[in-house]
C-alpha cells in the first residue's frame, strides 16, 4: 500500500495517489494553481506523458515510481535550482536505507540523474511557476524499479535488473522520509554547502574526463566538482569552466592538453 512515512506525516506532508496521469509534475502544479499550499506528493501508478530535462520523454512503465513533490515558496528564486541536488541526495539515502550494498554502486550525475552500475536508473525534473508573488515548485522524480527503457542513447537499468528486489511502495515511503531530512539540511538554501558536499561525495566520474554539450558548444575537461552555486566545474585546456546547463557524458580521454 502506498503511504507516506511517519516522518513525512509528522512534518505536514500530504499524499495524492492517482491511478493514471499525463505527468505528475503537471498534476502537482495544477493542484498548486487550485490553491494547494501544503507540501504535497503526487504519485501515479501510470504516467502517460512524463517529461525529462529539455522536453525529453520519460518512459512510464507500471511498477516504477512516478512521483512529484509540490512545494510552496521553498526558497528564494535563485535557490530553487538547488533542489535537484537535494532530491538526488534524498533518493540516494532512501535507496541505501533499503539496500545498503548499493553504496558503491549508486552515483549521481550532474545535474539530475542517478546512476546504478553506471546506467541511468532515475531522473529528476524541477519546474516552477509564480502567481501573485507566490512561487510553487514541482520536484519530479522517476525511478526505474521493475523495468527500464531500451534503445536509448545512453545505458539504462532498473533496480530489479540490478538485483535490488524492492517495491515501488517501499521506495516511495523511504523517499518521503529522506526528503524531509534533506530539505531540513538544505534550509531554504542556507545549508546548500552541506548538500553540495554530500553530492560531490557521491558524484559519478569525479576526477575523470567529461564532455558537456550545450546548445552551441562542446566542452571537454576534468570534472573537479561544483561551485557554490551548483555549477559543474571542468578544468579545460583554456582554464576552469563553470557550466550552468548542458548534457554530460564521460569520455575515455586520458589527458587534457
Amino acid at each position: 500500500m502506498l503511504t507516506l512515512s511517519d516522518t513525512a506525516v509528522a512534518a505536514g506532508f500530504h499524499l495524492v495517489h492517482l491511478a493514471e496521469v499525463g505527468s505528475t509534475n503537471a498534476e502537482a502544479l495544477a493542484l498548486g494553481a487550485a490553491g494547494e499550499v501544503r507540501p504535497t506528493w503526487v504519485v501515479a501508478d501510470r504516467q502517460m506523458a512524463g517529461r525529462g530535462r529539455r522536453g525529453r520523454d520519460w518512459a512510464g512503465f507500471e511498477g516504477n515510481l512516478f512521483a512529484t513533490l509540490l512545494l510552496t515558496d521553498p526558497a528564494p528564486a535563485q535557490k530553487v535550482a538547488e533542489l535537484c541536488f537535494v532530491a538526488a541526495l534524498a533518493l540516494d539515502d532512501a535507496l541505501l536505507n533499503l539496500a545498503p550494498d548499493l553504496e558503491l554502486r549508486f552515483k549521481v550525475k550532474w545535474p539530475n540523474d542517478a546512476l546504478l552500475d553506471g546506467a541511468k536508473v532515475s531522473g529528476t525534473l524541477i519546474e516552477a511557476t509564480t502567481r501573485g508573488g507566490t512561487t510553487q515548485v514541482a520536484i519530479g522524480i522517476g525511478v526505474n524499479i521493475v523495468r527500464h527503457p531500451d534503445a536509448m542513447p545512453y545505458p539504462t537499468t532498473s533496480l530489479h535488473a540490478a538485483g535490488i528486489d524492492v517495491t515501488r511502495d517501499a521506495v516511495f515511503a523511504a523517499l518521503s522520509r529522506s526528503m524531509v531530512t534533506a530539505l531540513a539540511i538544505w534550509r531554504r538554501g542556507e545549508g546548500f554547502n552541506a548538500i553540495r558536499a554530500g553530492w560531490i561525495a557521491r558524484a559519478h566520474n569525479l576526477g575523470g574526463h567529461l564532455v558537456v554539450r550545450t546548445d552551441d558548444r562542446r566542452i571537454e575537461g576534468i570534472f573537479v566538482g561544483l561551485d557554490p552555486q551548483g555549477r559543474l566545474l571542468l578544468d579545460t585546456p583554456d582554464g576552469r569552466e563553470a557550466v550552468t546547463v548542458g548534457d554530460v557524458t564521460p569520455t575515455l580521454s586520458a589527458t587534457v592538453h
